[in-house]
């Protein structure tokens, strides 16, 4: 009996002891400041209305482009800066664009091309939600551009004799059988963001985001030579985007 009750009387100190180590290790990362860097592939879908282009083109007798959105691919990097407690600068890069074709029954095709792109610095603040898991809040500022090329073409082989296809036809033809224009937009970029990223391993990490993207003081010409006036203020890069991104760095 005494034994037994020598037993009970260090098991009833043992007991905290064994619970304590137990205990779950709270996760470091929960806690900690954020710091490393990071780069990798981030495209994304741009949902920017195409119907005011799509106007301009029906009124020249060419096809309408999507209207279901443009796939965006490029990439995106970024560093802590240490100074201020998990708030990261980078840059980023995106581009896509969208393609029509119009054939008339005397053979002339008229093909559209739209290509969209963006390029602007980043800075974000991140919140850690739990072991891996990332929440960031940002903006980016920077600069985009929008090309519509238009072309226009008789169709057929062009050959090294052929003046009429190459070099405009026939004096008097007022519209060149074959002819390529290219109307340059350029705009000043800004937009929010947010992300969500997971820490699959130390170096490969997964993100999902959105961002509404703005443009502002467009800047057109044709051909990259003349001024072109008179675009109509919603012909614009504008417009709400998601993304997805592959990350590579330490996290």
């Amino acid at each position: 009996m005494k034994r037994l009750l020598i037993l009970l009387v260090l098991a009833s100190f043992m007991a905290p002891l064994a619970t304590a180590q137990e205990e779950p290790i709270p996760p470091k990362r929960s806690r900690m400041a954020k710091m490393g860097l990071f780069g990798g592939f981030t495209p994304g879908y741009l949902f920017m209305d195409v119907k005011p282009i799509n106007s301009f083109l029906a009124a020249g007798k060419g096809a309408a482009l999507s209207e279901g959105g443009i796939f965006m691919t490029g990439g995106a990097g970024a560093a802590y800066i240490m100074v201020l407690q998990n708030v990261r600068l980078g840059g980023m890069g995106l581009s896509g664009g969208l393609k029509s074709s119009s054939l008339e029954l005397s053979g002339l095709r008229r093909d559209a091309e739209l290509s969209v792109g963006m390029g602007a610095l980043t800075v974000e603040y991140v919140i850690p939600l739990a072991p891996r898991l990332d929440l960031a809040f940002g903006a980016t500022i920077g600069w985009g551009f929008m090309d519509l090329t238009l072309r226009q073409s008789t169709g057929g082989s062009n050959t090294w004799l052929g003046e009429q296809q190459i070099l405009g036809g026939t004096s008097g033809t007022m519209v060149p059988p074959n002819a390529t224009r290219i109307l340059n937009g350029s705009f000043l970029l800004w937009a929010p963001t947010v992300n969500v990223e997971y820490a699959m391993l130390s170096w490969l990490a997964v993100r999902v985001g959105a961002t509404y993207s703005m443009m502002s003081f467009p800047s057109w010409r044709v051909d990259g030579k003349y001024d072109l006036l008179g675009v109509p203020t919603d012909v614009t890069g504008k417009g709400f985007m998601v993304q997805g991104g592959l990350l590579l760095g330490t996290f």
